[in-house]
Formats: structure tokens, C-alpha cells, sequence
């Protein structure tokens, strides 16, 4: 299963690289539409918008490691191995409930949407925010499958299968 995981990982880094280099790549062609040939195109603007959207949601569903997320832990790093057991299926239970809670209204705002369209490409916009819902459902399945883990007697503080970490200053890869 690991391997089928880490493999999944990497794709979803090969969804990451392809919507920043379409990012990339609309921003050049919007400097020179507006600077080399003084005719820009609105679509550029709308197309970052879109990709860089898409990009913030989906690597944070698929791409960070749990350690990668903003997180205040220096309490945590304080105790002992129980009681980061415990403060580890706490804060995975509060952020998969959270989300769970949250997913009648984020499922009614996305849908809600299927009516509008977006300014210049005319993209529905439930297809746009749409990557909320699939952030939302990846991190609650992430944090779920995180505490069945803890409570099987996995390391809390154990490095995910696929992601790069450092230790003691040098740099491991996790295949």
C-alpha cells in the first residue's frame, strides 16, 4: 500500500508543477502582451487566479507532509511520547471534525456556484472552487487515516512515506 500511496503522491506533485508552470507561463505571456507589445489580454489575470487557487489547495491536500503545515508545537515537543499521542489524535480529531462539520456549507457554497461564471474565460465557478471540496475531503481522510496510525502505536512524530525531511542537517528522501 505505501508504494501505491507514494506513487499517488507524485502525481499529485505532477499536478502541482503543471499548474505553476501554466502560472508561469500565462504571467509571461501576460509582461509581454502588456509590456513588449502594449496589448494585453485579460484572460492572464483570470488564469493566475484560477491556477494559483487550484495549486494552494491541492499541494496542501496531496503535497505537504503534516509537518509542513503552520503549527504551534513547541507544548508538544515539551512532553513526553503519551501525552504527544494523545495531543496528536486531539489536534487530528479537531481538524477532521472541523472539516466534516464544514462540508454541508462548503458543499451548498460550491454548488451554489454552478450558476455563475467567471469573468473573461467563462469558467463555471463550481468547477473553480471545487478544489476546496476535494482539499476538504483529502484532509479529513488524511487526518482520520493519521489517527487510526496513532493508535495503532505509530510515532506521531514519524516522517511520511514520500516526503523529503532533514536530519541532522542533511537531507533524506522518502520514496
Amino acid at each position: 500500500m505505501s508504494g501505491t500511496l507514494a506513487w499517488l503522491r507524485r502525481r499529485a506533485d505532477d499536478v502541482a508543477v503543471a499548474l505553476l508552470t501554466a502560472m508561469f507561463l500565462t504571467f509571461i505571456i501576460q509582461i509581454v502582451s502588456r509590456y513588449v507589445l502594449d496589448a494585453p489580454v485579460g484572460w492572464s489575470v483570470e488564469v493566475c487566479l484560477t491556477t494559483w487557487l487550484w495549486v494552494v489547495f491541492w499541494d496542501a491536500a496531496f503535497g505537504l507532509a503534516d509537518r509542513d503545515h503552520v503549527r504551534f508545537d513547541i507544548f508538544y515537543y515539551a512532553a513526553g511520547m503519551k501525552l504527544r499521542r494523545v495531543l496528536a489524535i486531539v489536534s487530528a480529531l479537531a481538524i477532521a471534525g472541523g472539516l466534516l462539520a464544514s462540508m454541508p456549507a462548503t458543499y451548498s457554497f460550491i454548488s451554489f456556484y454552478k450558476i455563475k461564471t467567471s469573468a473573461t474565460l467563462h469558467l463555471r465557478l463550481d468547477y473553480v472552487f471545487s478544489v476546496y471540496g476535494i482539499f476538504a475531503v483529502a484532509t479529513i481522510l488524511r487526518y482520520l487515516l493519521r489517527i487510526v496510525r496513532i493508535a495503532r502505536g505509530h510515532n506521531p512524530d514519524e516522517v511520511e512515506e514520500g516526503h523529503d525531511t532533514l536530519v541532522e542537517g542533511e537531507e533524506i528522501h522518502r520514496l
